[in-house]
């Protein structure tokens, strides 16, 4: 007899609530939770298919060792011995900045990375490289400026607004906000409502909003230099808004006045009657913006994150009701990294400093083949696979082949494991307790804690134990008193309490918390996860227990231990807290407690995006005469998380958009398998001819390409057609979306 279990989709940020039947131990049905406080039931096509993601022939089920060019199974005693060994050996003779951690970004599991940090500084490294430093932290670190913290970050109030704006973001297939579709439609269906779409191609979204501004690719920061500039010429600014709650608005004003935002829009390709139009209604309306790749994957993405954010305070947009508001959260997603403090780590090879205490992944290969005598040597990569996920696959392979020590941690056999020395199974979303941080909602804070629903198979491991496993091998966890594995087998405020002793007189172990609290209430319930949260929550920051009581949490020491027991009460997910709606300006962490907009290291960056030079750098290129846009949202693609690609079986997953102007004068039909060429490399795939993309504009999806087990290839690797170089020069963000190319005919 089979089961339904409530848990949650792990294929995208916003881990929708799923109820999942359970037959023989194998996912055989799956619907959306109408109980889940957050999705209410909504479900995309990804997550019904989660189960391309459970079973297929890629699963790892035992540790695995690098052999003569094979792999040998292993004990996992063997595998912890030898990789702590190595570490140790590697670290002690090249010093701790030979040590990288690349992990805990996966979509639904995030608690790993407590671990895997944890570990790396133990061992005095800071090298932690996340996918967040391959995509936000451009966004992040702008943010970090205007409220004080980098973790401290905007996001849309769409549901007390009446008009959003949507830039470089297809929400009707990547989603990135709850219900994105549905809300998408509803803005672009309500007459009181308005969708004004950013984007060069005529997206899903762009197809059903009310405005949309095909801009020229690459050209989005001077837009948005441009729009700023109309709305200060035309005194629509809110000017009561920047008197009460903007600093540094005079120091930045000059950089948009005698501003030539004609000739700018021109560069765009867009109507300047038409910009003009939306920004007189940026200026009336209760509106709230959605940037996403389409921005932090491009030209000038750091400007751009940063002018986005001039926009909003001019207007009166931020920590408004309807505008982009600073959401609560139980803990920050990152750290706040200031790349001015001295005590920031940057790159050895190529000089980038962490952002949101993350590098990107953009620099690592340069940094591996350095030949500076602290260069990267060994590498813990964990629910991560550069050789897809990352730019210049090229580049990674070539390092990767040439490192002293790679370590993959993972569910399948990638194409990064196969390049490795050691590979270890792991647990995966559906076998484990395990959660997210991406859920910013406001003013509601969600959380759910997903439970194993699985058995597994083999002996794959939680994440968090390959971690303290690791630092157990090399002697970093502390000496923990039985008294508290005893009081851990007992109830959890017996616990606290033990523990709260050996704090007082250890205070040099609170560093080591999460291996503390993993080999002992970890371990008592079952999950070093579990462990983790619950310390999580003992410790949960003074915003959060005023937001946990306004959910009606009661105050006091017990909170945290409620918050818990209600968490495992209810594995659709709760409301863990309420930010307070009408005073969001208490969240800004600047020192004047107002919204900084002045960044003086943009400025000449700023100045320097005008009509001019920006038509000088965007001229064509005979050679390379199109725009590839290197990755495209859709359906159906999951990163490369899915690796059964039966779940895509009669559908065009993977094809190069090419629109009909453009394949007319190269003579391509649709169907047709052609070649696209960079600088970097070339794919053959099949052309798919639509006016979806804009003329002089290709598009390929990304998360394809994947090697099976079987030999089978599926799709074409977009990453294959970009170099690591190509990248934003401030965040080390990728250029994805815009590369130089061209197609040839087979």
């Amino acid at each position: 007899m089979g089961q339904w279990h409530k848990t949650g989709c792990v294929l995208c940020a916003q881990n929708c609530g799923l109820e999942v039947f359970v037959e023989n131990n194998r996912i055989a049905k799956v619907r959306g939770d109408r109980d889940n406080p957050r999705s209410k039931g909504y479900v995309c096509r990804k997550g019904v298919n989660i189960a391309a993601y459970q079973h297929h022939g890629d699963r790892l089920t035992h540790p695995l060792k690098k052999a003569g060019g094979s792999f040998q199974r292993i004990s996992w005693d063997q595998a912890i011995a030898e990789i702590a060994s190595r570490i140790g050996e590697i670290v002690g003779e090249h010093g701790p900045r030979s040590f990288a951690y690349m992990g805990g970004g996966g979509q639904g599991c995030h608690f790993e990375a407590a671990f895997g940090v944890r570990l790396l500084r133990a061992l005095g490294s800071r090298y932690h490289y996340s996918a967040l430093g391959q995509e936000l932290t451009g966004l992040f670190w702008a943010s970090g400026r205007f409220t004080g913290k980098q973790y401290l970050f905007g996001i849309p109030d769409e549901h007390r607004s009446d008009m959003l704006l949507a830039i470089g973001w297809n929400g009707m297939q990547s989603h990135q906000m709850p219900r994105a579709p549905l809300v998408l439609k509803e803005f672009s269906k309500d007459p009181d409502k308005l969708l004004v779409v950013i984007d060069p191609r005529k997206s899903e979204t762009a197809a059903i909003a009310d405005i949309h501004l095909p801009i020229r690719p690459g050209t989005d920061a001077l837009l948005t230099r441009a729009m700023i500039s109309i709305i200060l010429t035309e005194g629509w600014h809110d000017r009561e808004f920047i008197d009460g709650h903007v600093s540094g608005f005079t120091a930045i004003e000059p950089w948009f006045r005698n501003f030539d935002a004609e000739a700018a829009v021109k560069v765009c390709e867009l109507d300047y009657a038409q910009v003009r139009e939306v920004c007189s209604l940026l200026s009336t309306r209760k509106w709230c913006m959605h940037t996403d790749l389409g921005i932090y994957m491009n030209r000038h993405s750091t400007p751009a994150s940063y002018l986005h954010l001039i926009l909003a305070a001019i207007c009166g947009r931020f920590c408004v009701p309807g505008g982009n508001v600073i959401p609560g959260s139980i803990m920050p997603l990152g750290a706040h990294t200031d790349e001015r403090d001295p005590r920031t780590w940057r790159t050895v090879a190529t000089g980038f400093p962490a952002l949101m205490g993350v590098f990107p992944p953009n620099v690592m290969p340069e940094e591996i083949m350095s030949g500076h005598p602290e260069r990267l040597r060994a590498v813990l990569c964990t629910q991560s696979n550069p050789l897809r996920s990352y730019a210049d696959t090229t580049a990674y392979e070539e390092a990767f082949s040439k490192i002293d020590l790679l370590v993959t941690c993972e569910l399948s056999m990638t194409e990064t494991a196969r390049l490795s020395h050691y590979v270890l199974p792991a647990l995966s979303g559906y076998e484990s307790w395990d959660s997210t941080f991406f859920a910013w909602t406001f003013p509601e804070i969600y959380f759910q804690m997903r439970r194993p629903i699985l058995e597994p198979e083999g002996e794959p491991l939680h994440l968090s134990e390959i971690h303290v496993r690791i630092a157990d091998a090399l002697g970093l966890i502390p000496e923990i008193p039985q008294s508290l594995y005893d009081a851990a087998s007992k109830d959890r405020m017996t616990f606290g309490m033990e523990l709260m002793a050996f704090m007082q007189n250890n205070p040099k172990a609170m560093g080591d918390m999460p291996y503390i609290l993993a080999k002992t209430l970890g371990k008592a319930l079952g999950s070093p996860n579990l462990g983790a949260l619950w310390g999580l929550l003992q410790a949960a920051p003074k915003s959060f227990r005023k937001a946990a009581a306004r959910a009606g949490f009661k105050p006091g020491i017990t909170m945290g231990d409620e918050i818990f027991q209600s968490i495992l009460d209810h594995p659709e997910g709760i409301i863990a807290g309420l930010a307070d709606e009408n005073d969001n300006f208490s969240q800004l962490k600047t020192e004047d407690g107002r919204i900084n907009v002045h960044i003086p290291e943009m400025e000449d960056w700023v100045r320097g995006i005008d009509a001019r030079s920006e038509e000088k750098d965007l001229a064509p290129d005979p050679d390379f005469p199109l725009v590839l846009q290197a990755g495209r949202h859709m359906n159906m693609n999951a990163n490369t998380l899915m690796r059964d690609p039966s779940w895509n079986e009669g559908r065009r997953f993977c094809t190069v958009m090419v629109h009909p102007d453009d394949a007319a004068g190269l003579k391509i039909l649709d169907g047709q398998t052609v070649r696209v060429v960079t600088e970097a490399g070339r794919v053959e795939i099949e052309a798919e001819v639509t006016d979806a993309t804009r003329k002089g504009q290709v598009v390929i999806p990304h998360g394809f390409g994947m090697v099976h087990r079987d030999g089978k290839t599926s799709g074409a690797n977009v990453n294959r057609l970009t170099k690591n170089t190509w990248r934003d020069s401030f965040a080390g963000t990728p250029l994805h979306r815009y590369v130089r190319c061209r197609i040839e005919r087979l």
